[in-house]
């Protein structure tokens, strides 16, 4: 099977209260959906921390099935160039998170793209991180 997962990640205030979800599909079909509230961080630690936790979903998930591609989909742009490569990880913050990102794509060992697009459509996951903050303020 074939996954789309949206991420996102958000904080009020930046940094400030944060909180990360993903959305994973197979074509029509939600496999599994989650928030998570991260208390005080910066908006880009949420993104990465979003694609974190999908990604460790999409690792228990090919151990109970076959997988053939994952194709991530973020608002956050870079968040996408840093994890393909085009920008550099500059902020000290951020390494620990690329690199444990990218641990987990190398793990997982299939074929795994990311692409950037708009808040418009990203609707579930931006959702589920605003249900999350409000569920902590």
């Amino acid at each position: 099977m074939d996954l789309v997962i949206h991420t996102d990640g958000g904080s009020l205030n930046n940094p400030g209260p944060s909180a990360c979800s993903y959305v994973i599909n197979a074509g029509d079909r939600l496999i599994r959906e989650a928030s998570f509230f991260l208390g005080v961080q910066t908006n880009n630690v949420a993104e990465y921390m979003g694609v974190i936790h999908a990604l460790e979903a999409v690792d228990k998930i090919t151990k109970k099935e076959r997988v053939v591609s994952c194709a991530f989909v973020s608002d956050s742009l870079l968040l996408v160039n840093q994890i393909k490569g085009l920008y550099k990880v500059r902020q000290p913050h951020l390494k620990p998170l690329f690199t444990r990102a990218t641990n987990l794509i190398k793990d997982i060992g299939i074929p795994i793209s990311f692409r950037h697009t708009l808040r418009e459509g990203n609707v579930r996951a931006d959702y589920l991180v605003k249900r999350e903050l409000s569920s902590h303020s």
